[in-house]
């Protein structure tokens, strides 16, 4: 530990136990040995008596945080041991007794030295004396048979406290716990009003299934399950609506029942008649699930429901998190309505996007604020870092220098000593030379461009590629080597010693080292890998680049500062890992189809595998299985463990990750802007470059009257449009006024909103010979001449291509006239397809442009005008950090090609247990395929790379690369367990180059904000005085100064701070009273909440009718808190009306379901001054996030129209399933493709809608095309650039400059002493009692 961090501690200490002893004089305080510290502690040891005063040596010496040190990593290396369900290891638990009696030890030492108090005064020791005293509870219940064993896993926490620079992250973290605290209590706030909602619509309704109508087993003595079972299980649940319900899924939608592939029709009357006539058949069993009715169970094992607000909880926790919301969605679509869909949107929308986002925001930006306070510790502690590297450099630089000087000052003879003079005179020309060709940019050029040929060579390999293009490559490799190899020689003649100074020299000699080891050696199949690690010359290319520098100079930065980050979070997964070894090691097991029993893959069975499991969790991918299976085999309180592991993890400590590259960001934004400014002075130089351009007097002077007679006649024509019609034309005028005038422009946004229902109307299944074809097309022609008339009145009225305000010279004008012309061209193309071929179709395309015209209204909407420039202006740092992404997947992408081509190939068939090879799955007529992610070729691996990127199936792709064997050869469960190294450090590598996409969007978010700010203050300075000046007029006289005493009465109880505190009670409790129902709830609660629903509408009536009386009606209806108090009081009303007059047949809706909007009155609690930042931030974001919200709605209105003229006529089978599409999420109309392309949006298993895309086509089948392969793939990967990272990083970036106005606003804004009131003028004076 620090001495200086003692001694401060020390002091702390000192301070509090010197008040005790006041009474000591002040002489024999300063012949203490310790003055800071107490002279006595536990009544009656001094500092001089020898028990303290070898224990103040001790804790004074660094040796005993070295020995804590060393005892906690030992006791960490114990804890890699533990085994759950193993044999007890007696000498284990030996050791273990021997490690608590040392931290025991080390306890008491401490506090013979500093005193109970003293030591407890200090936050690290407090935390230390809880986990000693937690061991000891552990120990106490162990005696009693109870093996509790949680606090062991804490003990990897001590290190926290004995490494300073951990201690200045941690210590940032908790500064930010009060603002932390106000954050997670939105996000609960939220998830509790959506999941009492869930309870109060959709309780037992998940336990709906097609139950036998009849007791058919007895009755035709057949083995059958009570209630329909589809062919995969449980995985998919077929949940049913009744008849008089509105859900999407009846029991007749239940599929026909099948024997050996054969669909069955009969009944059993059928049947037993056709056995008499001899015809063959088989029955329908399926069709007798006809009853649908709550069954026992709910899906995934029951973890998922919302029959009460425990579990309505888990299940909204899971929809925020985004990872299988979709199918909790689509059960409830089944069973409820097909509406549902709008609740869980919102909910994504609000709980996901908005709210965890707030968190994220705050964590970061608090984070960041209270690590700039401290930066003289964080310096302190990472200084020793920095000194060990150096100490370690400059003891190998000067193990060199002594070579080099040993080998100069070796004694030769003396003949031969005038021989290497002679020969060292006679290289010395020769050398300067060398030295100058090596360092010249010409070579250095050369070198690069061998670089990009010897990385080219490596793009080209693949599996089964041809003899040829591998021996072409295997001589290519030998010559790149024989190149480098002889830079390498060149160097070293050149250089000497010197070559080694320089870290690019020294990389490159390894390379050659292990290229020749190749080469030589003629190494085979793993040593190939070591050849993609020529790839790392690439990065030698980014010099090239120079607009690179600045975001490598941020992720450079990025990585020095998350250094701490890194050792904090792989100790939360290491005691994470240990935790869940201690509560769920074993217990995730199953049994096959075979009856084996075998572990889930996701388990806590090793430490190993712990620490896997863990770190998925902390990327949310499926980390919904896991909790279902430690529901399933625990208890359901397991879902605290992930809950805790999720927000610890995932929005704390990750999310300070994204504060440390926006503050990286901030913090070089500074050099880069000075650099920039000095940048326009470079044009000077250029200056006399116009004298260069001399008239050639060789040129015919005919030729040249000619073109300047013809140049001037143009230019004195600059203003006439197409050079025919003058300005003074009475028909341009005409086309002016028409243009110019705001019908115009009102005319042709209606003909665009026209343009794109018809758009969203196009789907596949439309007949060519139907009234809606002909519509369509009859609207195609219309609109396409509508805007060429459109184009032609702006050309002749504005000009073509010059003139001051030429068409062209509006980029949306050029936009516009492209549009028109693809237009035209699809008119044409269409015209002359004749149906033969279906390659024309793909040319539809062009119509789905047309939908660009709608981005005109951006121009009059000022704030969606600022997320567009956002967009824009992120552009170009966007494309740097993607093609920084680009290099890393390409390195990723190579070395994944060298790893596992011809790999990813597995056997389908019924048993393939003892199948170990492609001939036995060839010959026991099963198939042998493909894994559609796969690392064959490197197109085929950057796809897969780009689906982990974005956290989505990389667990499956993972698990696929650790179990390949070879080419050819069946896999095995883990059968290389090293490749963990390959796709942890991508993952890992992902989460900074994702968090460099926020950094951009929150940069230039920041600076168009401040542009638009600039402009709005200039527009208020010329034209808001006036309004200024009005605002400054006080009101003079207080609105209530003619009250009666009554009202005045009145108004003192509605402004003071009873009432607030009562009403907020009578809220709580309200909620409260609703959380306890649930389903299959006894008559004596329903009752409860019947009754009690009554007393509080009662009581929010009075309340508002008080403060109607005491503010008047206009006065009040200006809060916006009465607004919401009113709409909760009348629809309280209008729900108890409803009911009493048994209404709830004759409605869409169940009334009782109104009084949910009691929630609601919880947002009262948020005027609360602790959180009115994040409540303003919130409405501020909203407000921002609803400009965003138009800018997905443009984007996704383009994709969806091209998804369903590329994916609509997909189909999902029973004999061909889909791994993604769904009944509701596919692309057969524009509707269900807006829902799935949010669904792909949230990154809910878009990978699995992707591999959906790029199945083969099943026999007979349309619905799939030949440029599927290559079209897919970018639609996706495009799509999910643009929302996942774009525009979705985009609402984080509104999110923090939201959080920044608020707090401004806050502490701008004067204090209120009245506390939440309605008084208008807040000067105004509240009366007396």
């Amino acid at each position: 530990m620090d001495h200086s961090v003692v001694r401060k501690e020390e002091q702390q200490d000192g301070v509090a136990l010197h008040i005790l002893d006041e009474e000591g004089t002040g002489p024999e305080e300063q012949e203490l040995p310790y003055p800071a510290l107490a002279p006595v502690v536990l009544l009656c040891l001094k500092q001089t008596t020898t028990p303290r005063s070898l224990c103040l040596q001790m804790i004074h010496s660094p040796w005993l945080d070295y020995s804590s040190i060393l005892v906690a990593l030992l006791t960490c290396v114990t804890l890699c041991m533990y085994q759950p369900n193993g044999e007890h290891n007696i000498y284990l638990e030996i050791v273990k007794a021997l490690f608590f009696a040392y931290f025991i030890m080390e306890m008491v030492i401490k506090m013979v030295a500093l005193g109970v108090v003293g030591y407890l005064s200090n936050s690290w020791n407090k935390f230390d004396f809880f986990i000693n005293s937690g061991e000891v509870l552990d120990y106490i219940l162990a005696r009693y048979g109870f093996h509790w064993q949680v606090f062991q896993a804490l003990r990897p926490i001590r290190l926290v406290s004995r490494i300073p620079s951990m201690q200045v992250l941690v210590a940032g973290l908790v500064d930010t716990l009060p603002m932390l605290a106000n954050v997670l209590f939105l996000n609960m706030l939220a998830i509790h009003i959506f999941s009492v909602v869930g309870v109060q619509l959709w309780a037992g309704q998940l336990r709906n299934r097609c139950f036998l109508g009849e007791d058919i087993p007895t009755k035709y003595n057949v083995s059958l399950s009570s209630y329909f079972i589809p062919k995969y299980g449980q995985k998919f649940e077929f949940i049913c609506a009744p008849d008089n319900k509105d859900g999407m899924q009846r029991c007749s939608h239940i599929p026909p029942y099948r024997v050996d592939g054969e669909t069955c029709s009969m009944d059993a009357t059928q049947h037993a008649s056709a056995a008499v006539n001899g015809t063959s058949g088989c029955i329908d069993w399926n069709q007798y699930y006809n009853v649908c009715r709550a069954g026992d169970t709910n899906p995934y094992m029951g973890a998922i429901n919302f029959d009460n607000i425990f579990f309505s909880w888990i299940t909204i926790f899971q929809v925020v998190t985004l990872e299988g919301w979709s199918e909790i969605m689509f059960y409830v679509m089944d069973s409820h309505s097909f509406w549902t869909f709008l609740f869980f949107v919102f909910v994504t929308m609000i709980g996901s996007f908005v709210m965890m986002n707030v968190c994220a925001v705050v964590i970061a930006t608090q984070f960041s604020e209270n690590m700039e306070r401290k930066t003289v510790v964080q310096l302190a502690g990472t200084v020793t870092i920095a000194d060990i590297f150096n100490k370690l450099k400059c003891l190998v630089t000067g193990m060199l220098l002594r070579m080099k000087r040993e080998i100069q000052n070796r004694v030769h003879p003396r003949g031969r000593d005038d021989r290497v003079d002679t020969l060292g005179q006679a290289w010395i020309p020769y050398k300067r030379i060398l030295k100058r060709t090596v360092e010249s940019t010409l070579f250095d050029r050369l070198i690069m461009l061998v670089v990009v040929f010897s990385v080219g060579a490596l793009v080209f390999e693949h599996h089964e590629q041809p003899e040829k293009l591998t021996q072409v490559l295997r001589i290519c490799n030998i010559i790149f080597t024989i190149i480098f190899l002889m830079e390498m020689v060149a160097k070293l003649l050149a250089l000497k010693w010197e070559y080694f100074k320089d870290w690019n020299n020294n990389f490159d000699f390894v390379l050659v080292i292990i290229s020749l080891w190749e080469v030589i050696g003629k190494a085979e199949g793993k040593p190939s890998v070591l050849r993609s690690l020529r790839l790392l010359r690439f990065v030698r290319l980014l010099h090239f680049l120079p607009y690179l520098e600045r975001q490598l100079r941020v992720l450079k930065k990025t990585f020095e500062e998350a250094s701490a980050l890194f050792l904090l979070l792989l100790s939360l997964n290491f005691v994470f890992s240990v935790l869940g070894m201690l509560l769920f090691g074993g217990k995730f097991q199953f049994k096959t189809k075979h009856g084996d029993i075998v572990p889930d893959r996701k388990n806590f069975d090793t430490l190993l595998w712990s620490m896997v499991t863990v770190f998925q969790i902390l990327t949310q991918e499926d980390w919904n299985l896991v909790l279902y299976n430690a529901m399933s085999t625990t208890s359901p309180w397991a879902i605290l463990y992930f809950v805790v592991l999720i927000m610890v993890g995932k929005y704390v400590l990750l999310n300070v990750l994204v504060g440390i590259v926006v503050q990286s960001f901030q913090d070089i934004s500074s050099p880069s802007s000075a650099s920039s400014e000095t940048e326009p002075s470079r044009p000077s130089v250029t200056d006399p470059a116009p004298d260069l351009a001399l008239p050639d007097t060789s040129e015919d002077e005919r030729t040249l009257n000619f073109i300047q007679k013809v140049l001037d006649w143009c230019k004195d024509h600059d203003e006439w449009s197409l050079y025919v019609f003058s300005p003074r034309n009475r028909c341009r005028m005409i086309c002016r006024r028409m243009v110019s005038h705001s019908m115009f422009d009102h005319v042709i946004l209606l003909f665009i909103l026209l343009s794109c229902v018809t758009i969203a109307m196009e789907r596949p299944g439309i007949d060519p010979r139907s009234t809606e074809r002909l519509i369509l097309n009859v609207s195609l022609y219309v609109f396409s001449a509508v805007f060429l008339v459109e184009m032609l009145l702006k050309v002749l009225a504005l000009g073509l291509l010059f003139g001051k305000d030429s068409y062209c010279r509006s980029l949306w004008n050029t936009m516009d006239g492209l549009l028109v012309i693809l237009s035209l061209v699809h008119i044409f193309v269409s015209l002359g397809n004749t149906g033969k071929t279906n390659m024309l179709s793909i040319l539809k395309v062009l119509r789905l442009l047309r939908t660009f015209r709608s981005l005109r209204v951006i121009k009059r909407a000022p704030k969606l005008k600022l997320a567009v420039e956002s967009l824009i202006a992120a552009v170009k740092p966007i494309g740097n950090i993607v093609l920084i992404c680009c290099v890393y997947f390409f390195f990723f992408g190579i070395l994944g090609v060298q790893l596992f081509k011809g790999k990813f190939h597995h056997c389908l068939g019924h048993d393939i247990r003892n199948i170990t090879t492609k001939s036995e799955c060839l010959a026991a007529n099963y198939r042998w395929t493909r894994k559609k992610f796969n690392f064959d070729s490197l197109p085929q691996a950057l796809m897969s790379l780009f689906a982990m990127f974005s956290t989505d199936d990389w667990v499956n792709i993972m698990y696929d690369g650790l179990d390949a064997v070879g080419v050819g050869k069946q896999p095995m469960k883990n059968y290389n367990e090293w490749m963990l190294l390959y796709f942890i450090s991508f993952m890992v590598m992902s989460f900074f180059l994702l968090d460099m996409f926020i950094g951009v969007m929150v940069e230039t978010f920041h600076q168009c904000q401040q542009e638009q700010r600039a402009a709005d203050e200039v527009s208020l300075e010329e034209g808001g005085g006036e309004v200024q000046a009005q605002h400054r007029e006080p009101e003079q006289v207080p609105y209530f100064t003619n009250y009666s005493k009554l009202r005045r009465w009145i108004h003192t109880l509605c402004t003071s701070s009873f009432l607030d505190l009562f009403v907020t009670a009578t809220i709580f409790l309200s909620v409260l009273v609703m959380a306890v129902e649930h389903y299959n709830q006894p008559q004596y609660v329903e009752k409860l909440t019947e009754y009690s629903y009554y007393v509080f509408t009662v009581i929010f009536v009075i309340e508002v009718l008080l403060k109607l009386v005491a503010f008047g009606v206009l006065r009040f209806m200006r809060d916006s808190w009465n607004l919401l108090d009113i709409i909760v009081v009348v629809i309280s009303i209008l729900s108890i009306i409803f009911s009493k007059m048994n209404m709830a047949d004759k409605m869409p809706i169940n009334p009782s379901i109104l009084r949910v909007c009691r929630v609601l009155r919880l947002a009262q609690v948020l005027k609360a001054k602790k959180i009115r930042v994040l409540l303003n931030t919130v409405i501020k974001t909203l407000l921002q996030v609803g400009n965003i919200f138009l800018l997905f709605m443009f984007f996704f209105f383009i994709y969806a129209a091209l998804g369903v003229e590329l994916f609509g006529r997909l189909e999902c089978t029973e004999d061909n399933p889909c791994l993604g599409l769904h009944r509701y999420a596919n692309f057969k109309h524009f509707g269900a493709a807006l829902l799935t392309l949010y669904q792909v949006c949230t990154g809910d298993n878009w990978s699995g809608i992707l591999k959906d895309t790029l199945r083969e086509c099943p026999p007979g089948g349309d619905g799939c095309s030949s440029y599927m392969n290559l079209v897919s793939p970018v639609y996706f990967i495009t799509f999910v650039i643009m929302a996942q990272f774009v525009l979705a990083n985009l609402v984080v970036a509104a999110i923090m400059q939201a959080l920044e106005d608020s707090k401004q606003e806050d502490h701008v804004r004067p204090p209120r002493n009245q506390g939440p009131q309605m008084i208008v003028d807040p000067a105004v004076p509240a009366p007396e009692p």
